[in-house]
């Protein structure tokens, strides 16, 4: 960093005279160099050794006040004032006001050249860019290095503190660590996320404002801890997680972050993410080969048992446990985008990271069970293979789907999830089975006891075995023919025959216990009643006819449970 004191040290300032700000020459850095006459507006730029004649000034003592204030309100490093032509002396009341701001101002012979005094302190200047460039790329070069190496973020920690001489911790975005340097610090040992537990404000110095890094760092004040954040972002604008400088004890920002540890801190952040990078893309690829492993677990195109042992081993996986078959389905993902109207480009995509966000919390939510588990996707389907035993696999599932709703309740509480239960079937090939029980129970569920339920399968034989007679021609026939009089009398809006029916038959045919559950006079049940006796010419007192009725009309309404929850 050059200094005023560094461009006073040059030979052709040799007759240069400091008349103000004395105590401060070392402390005040050079960036640039400009000749500024008046108006001075905003043509000054921070941390600027400005040179000037003072032309338009004279004998206005008043007027060269105001041109200095206009210098000192710009944040310039100093004011040089050649003397003899326009300005022969600066005024006492000028120094004054330098003084009480702790502002440079220096006298120059009025022979000595502008173009001679910028000319060499442009050299300096080069010369330290030069430097900080060759250095920052060397420190660039280091850290890639480390990257290609296959250091962990613990490495890259510990040679970012060996170049800003701070201690320097490394979290994901939600405030964990992932890596940190070598020397202990009270902050590290019992570290808590600064996001939440710290006091957030930006970073406040009069160094380096124009660098776009710097823009970037905020300060974070934490117990007897001051702390510097950057964010370590990953394409278009997404945060991946945060790189902490620890600053030590009485430490201002301000003296800190030198240009050259900023330049540290900027090479640090983008090796991080790369490091994130990398991270995400093997545990991506490692996610799609488990997700592809259980889906043909699920659809058994393993041939073998032991290639699929094999595969599971090289996945971690545990295929010498017995498995129960679940399959979830989330019921209202695009009525929740709409009303959310998120900012994404598509439905698809916000629909993508919507399952992969509810398959991390199945995943988080069965640690506490101390059981296996396995999960995937298909086609907007939460496919899970729980490790059950035969004696309490409804307990086992039942704890899960709990712990899952529960978490889910917090955290997207207007998900509605559907599940559907398998049973328990031995083998390689128990995998399949158990998965299409499990398919069948979710749109069984689905169709009979509406969204957001649990199905087990063994809990679906009744509802089973009127779907295959649904599927039946001869079957679809007689249905059709004994209950079309009641669909199109009740498709006029008068009255609802078939719920009518429907309450008739639960309570066993009892006209008055119907009555109050219907809500309707004696009378008006009684009439209704006997027009179904005349629509259908069935007797509801003989028992083959109340059994046709019943019969049909649960096959029919099984197979129009679908188009009706359509419908509404």
């Amino acid at each position: 960093m050059l200094t005023v004191k560094d461009v006073l040290s040059l030979e052709i300032m040799g007759s240069a005279r400091v008349r103000s700000g004395k105590g401060v020459v070392n402390e005040r850095c050079v960036q640039w160099i400009s000749v500024i006459e008046m108006p001075v507006e905003n043509f000054v730029r921070k941390n600027e050794f400005v040179l000037s004649t003072a032309i338009g000034c004279g004998d206005d003592t008043d007027t060269l006040k105001q041109f200095v204030q206009d210098i000192i309100d710009s944040n310039a490093s100093a004011l040089v004032l050649a003397l003899g032509r326009h300005v022969f002396s600066i005024p006492k009341e000028v120094l004054q006001l330098a003084e009480r701001q702790n502002f440079i101002i220096i006298e120059l012979p009025w022979e000595v050249r502008f173009a001679n005094v910028i000319h060499d302190v442009m050299q300096q200047l080069n010369g330290l860019h030069y430097k900080e460039l060759e250095q920052s790329e060397r420190t660039q070069q280091q850290l890639l290095k480390l990257i290609l190496q296959g250091a962990e973020l613990n490495q890259i920690a510990r040679f970012v503190q060996e170049n800003v001489e701070c201690p320097v911790v490394i979290t994901d975005h939600a405030g964990k660590i992932k890596g940190k340097s070598q020397h202990a610090h009270p902050a590290i040992k019992e570290w808590k996320d600064p996001l939440t537990s710290g006091k957030i404000v930006l970073a406040n110095t009069s160094l380096f404002s124009n660098d776009p890094m710097f823009q970037k760092i905020k300060k974070v004040e934490m117990a007897e801890t001051t702390l510097l954040q950057l964010p370590i972002m990953k394409p278009p604008r997404d945060v991946q997680g945060y790189l902490y400088a620890l600053l030590p004890a009485k430490t201002s920002v301000e003296t800190f972050l030198t240009q050259e540890r900023v330049n540290v801190l900027e090479h640090a952040v983008t090796t991080a993410a790369l490091w994130f990078s990398k991270e995400n893309a093997i545990e991506d690829t490692e996610m799609r080969l488990r997700s592809d492993f259980i889906l043909e677990l699920a659809t058994g195109e393993f041939s073998s048992g032991n290639h699929a042992k094999s595969r599971a081993k090289s996945l971690g996986m545990n295929l010498n446990v017995p498995y129960i078959g679940i399959v979830g389905f989330p019921e209202n993902l695009r009525a929740l985008f709409q009303k959310r109207n998120e900012d994404v480009n598509s439905y698809d995509h916000w629909h993508e990271n919507m399952i992969h966000y509810i398959e991390e919390e199945i995943e988080f939510a069965v640690q506490s069970l101390n059981r296996e588990v396995m999960v995937s996707s298909q086609e907007g389907h939460i496919i899970i293979f729980l490790e059950t035993r035969a004696d309490k696999k409804g307990e086992n599932v039942n704890d899960l789907l709990d712990l899952i709703e529960r978490r889910l309740r917090h955290l997207l509480p207007e998900v509605a999830i559907s599940w559907g239960i398998g049973n328990y079937h031995e083998g390689l090939n128990g995998f399949r089975k158990s998965y299409e029980n499990a398919k069948v129970a979710l749109e069984i569920g689905r169709r009979q006891k509406g969204r957001g339920r649990r199905v087990m399968y063994e809990d679906t034989r009744i509802d089973r075995l009127l779907l295959s007679l649904a599927d039946n021609a001869d079957i679809k026939e007689i249905v059709e023919s004994t209950i079309k009089p009641l669909i199109e009398y009740d498709g006029q809006g008068s009255m609802d025959l078939i719920e009518t029916f429907i309450s008739y038959n639960r309570n066993h045919g009892n006209v008055s216990q119907t009555a109050r559950c219907l809500n309707l006079h004696r009378q008006s049940l009684l009439y209704r009643l006997r027009k179904i006796e005349s629509l259908t010419g069935l007797s509801l007192i003989d028992p083959d006819n109340l059994f046709l009725l019943d019969l049909s009309i649960k096959i029919w309404n099984i197979g129009n449970a679908e188009k009706r929850k359509v419908l509404e």
